[in-house]
């Protein structure tokens, strides 16, 4: 398979730059069983759903990873951003750094403000020990830990996809509006999107519906954002991000399957998650571990029947992942659709549930 036989036309004015308000009223594009295509909104969920099917969501929190600082090195300084991609130790982080080629190991370099803003912490400074093959820098902080945590919330602005980020400066909305209702567990440096429709309402509702939920965690990268830069789809190798499924979650998705009902998956990261964690026989086992699960068209899935999921990037992994779930014209034809009739797209847009397609 070749990448650009997942590219398509977007115009720009498809990308979404707030999200809907309420958040539930997103439009949601269903897709399947069959050759089923209707267009409802996200409050409209519980009624696609029967009791006994069960959902899982991702509760990892976002932390406000895009740190701006100052490189110093000598007598020369250079201004830098940095966007902490996967945390290694409690002093320690993987980044991706601007800009990268300007750094190397040894240079010191001081995020944040710390003249004009008091802040009991001291200076947020760290050192480049490394850099690696794949563009990331890895920083070694004079904190660690709690106080580290602090210092970045302190310092940090929320990561926003730079499909965004290049259209608008981020603001305070983005604190609330970039962080699902259900967040629990502090890790990821971009959100789990899918999961950005919720409101306590609906889940209320799904609640009454006799809709289960449960949750699992994965810690999304910065990798997430990166352009797949091969054009054999199978020369392109995935970032890996830590998550975890409980053995009560594992429990829940595999009681769900014997008793009859379906498991949804709320975003691809949910998915990519579960099927990580799925055995060859569909069952779903305790996981703790990294995962770069690639899955494009071809993949057999093994324990999720349908997935809510937004828009995604032309030529991008998720995109793949959709036409690997429910079909590669049919999302296609679906995407088409999309874009005709103003559904809007990435992060911040509108929501789709897909249904699994037979193999």
């Amino acid at each position: 398979m070749q990448v650009a036989d997942f590219d398509f036309d977007l115009p720009d004015a498809c990308i979404a730059l707030r999200p809907a308000s309420p958040r539930d009223s997103a439009r949601m594009l269903c897709v399947g069983p069959g050759p089923r295509r209707d267009d409802r909104q996200v409050h409209d969920l519980p009624d696609e759903l029967r009791p006994g099917d069960l959902l899982v969501l991702n509760n990892t929190r976002v932390i406000p990873a895009r740190l701006k600082g100052v490189r110093h090195r000598a007598e020369t300084t250079v201004v830098c951003e940095a966007t902490l991609h996967q945390r290694l130790s409690p002093s320690r982080w993987s980044a991706f750094m601007r800009p990268g080629k300007r750094l190397a190991p040894g240079d010191r370099i001081r995020f944040g403000e710390t003249q004009d803003r008091a802040c009991l912490l001291g200076a947020l400074d760290a050192t480049v020990v490394e850099k690696r093959e794949g563009g990331e820098l890895v920083l070694a902080f004079d904190l660690a830990g709690p106080d580290l945590d602090l210092a970045i919330a302190e310092r940090g602005e929320m990561p926003l996809p730079p499909y965004i980020a290049a259209k608008r400066a981020q603001d305070e909305r983005d604190r609330a509006d970039y962080q699902t209702v259900y967040a629990q567990a502090d890790g990821s440096v971009a959100a789990p999107t899918a999961g950005l429709h919720f409101t306590p309402e609906l889940m209320a509702r799904l609640e009454a519906r006799g809709v289960k939920t449960t949750f699992v965690t994965l810690h999304v990268g910065a990798g997430t954002f990166l352009p797949v830069k091969v054009d054999n789809v199978a020369e392109h190798r995935m970032h890996a991000e830590y998550g975890e499924v409980s053995q009560a979650t594992a429990d829940a998705i595999n009681a769900t399957h014997a008793a009859g009902g379906r498991v949804i998956s709320v975003g691809t990261t949910s998915l990519r998650l579960v099927e990580s964690a799925a055995g060859e026989d569909g069952q779903v086992r305790p996981f703790a571990d990294e995962t770069a699960i690639f899955i494009t068209p071809g993949y057999r899935f093994r324990a999720i029947d349908a997935l809510m999921t937004n828009f995604h990037l032309p030529k991008s992994t998720l995109f793949m992942l959709v036409c690997a779930f429910a079909g590669t014209e049919t999302m296609k034809a679906a995407y088409a659709h999309a874009i005709a009739d103003g559904y809007r797209f990435y992060s911040y847009g509108d929501s789709s549930l897909l249904w699994r397609a037979e193999p």
